[in-house]
């Protein structure tokens, strides 16, 4: 499987307003797969956002480079083609809604790229319908909620048909049922096999679905491997300030309380499933 985005040595840093800088990647080294699902965790600060807007143009690095597709995405000229391939979902989706009705928002990002005016009235219908949201097709934006609001953000990348889709911290502002309306098709894009997606997140319990997690801390890679074997290494967790998700916490307090269960059943089911069978093999004996 050919890798789509590639960080070689990457490094970035942004000015401080005293004439300083502060290093918010330090040479970090990084490759996705075509077709994965990767989750990028980290506390506030550890450098996660920033290395998302590398992925599709929005930051250059200071030092070393980024490829998309084999483009660097340095290259001013092929600025065009990286956020063809790339889409970029943003925490506040106020900051990506630029028209007054939701099939026009969608069809900003198509238009600008080019795309003939009937495959984008297809684009724009399919979008929508993927995420939801066709019956909303001539409200007004800002009448929505948040969790529509981010769903008319998706379907706006969606449209202009990109090989991979990066969330940053997609969720952080909305309530429950918003938050989980997005997940959903977070994972319904990666299983359609037709997108790679890259999520940036805060929420432990969305990477439990990714195919991969990446932990960073002060701009370094610190992990990197699936959601079991991440998460199971749980004070190293904590000792980044992070924590882990709800089923392999329980799973751990049990036993620091002298019992022996699998910190990798990281489903709810898989999670009630180990317990239960614990409890019965010791009725049996």
């Amino acid at each position: 499987m050919r890798d789509i985005i590639i960080a070689q040595n990457l490094s970035y840093s942004y000015e401080t307003g005293d004439d300083s800088r502060t290093l918010a990647i330090d040479g970090l080294d990084l490759s996705i797969q075509r077709g994965s699902f990767t989750a990028i965790l980290g506390h506030n600060g550890s450098g996660k956002s920033t290395l998302a807007r590398q992925f599709n143009a929005v930051l250059l690095p200071s030092g070393g480079r980024v490829l998309v597709d084999g483009m660097e995405t340095k290259n001013e000229a092929l600025l065009l083609e990286i956020r063809r391939r790339i889409g970029i979902v943003f925490q506040n989706p106020d900051n990506q809604i630029v028209s007054n009705v939701v099939e026009e928002d969608v069809a900003f990002a198509p238009e600008n790229l080019g795309v003939p005016s009937g495959e984008i009235r297809e684009r724009v219908d399919s979008a929508l319908k993927a995420v939801g949201m066709y019956d909303f097709r001539l409200h007004a934006p800002h009448l929505l909620s948040g969790g529509q609001k981010q769903r008319v953000a998706i379907a706006g990348v969606l449209a202009m048909g990109p090989e991979c889709i990066v969330f940053d911290e997609p969720t952080a502002m909305l309530d429950p049922q918003g938050r989980a309306d997005v997940v959903r098709i977070i994972h319904e894009l990666r299983d359609s096999g037709k997108v790679t997606v890259v999520l940036i997140t805060h929420h432990m319990e969305e990477a439990v679905g990714a195919d991969r997690v990446v932990v960073m801390d002060h701009g370094r890679l610190k992990m990197d491997g699936t959601p079991a074997e991440v998460f199971s290494r749980v004070e190293e967790l904590r000792a980044l300030g992070l924590e882990v998700p709800e089923t392999t916490r329980l799973l751990y307090e049990l036993n620091q309380r002298g019992c022996q269960l699998p910190l990798d059943a990281l489903s709810p089911d898989d999670c009630a499933g180990a317990i239960y069978a614990m409890l019965t093999e010791g009725r049996e004996s």
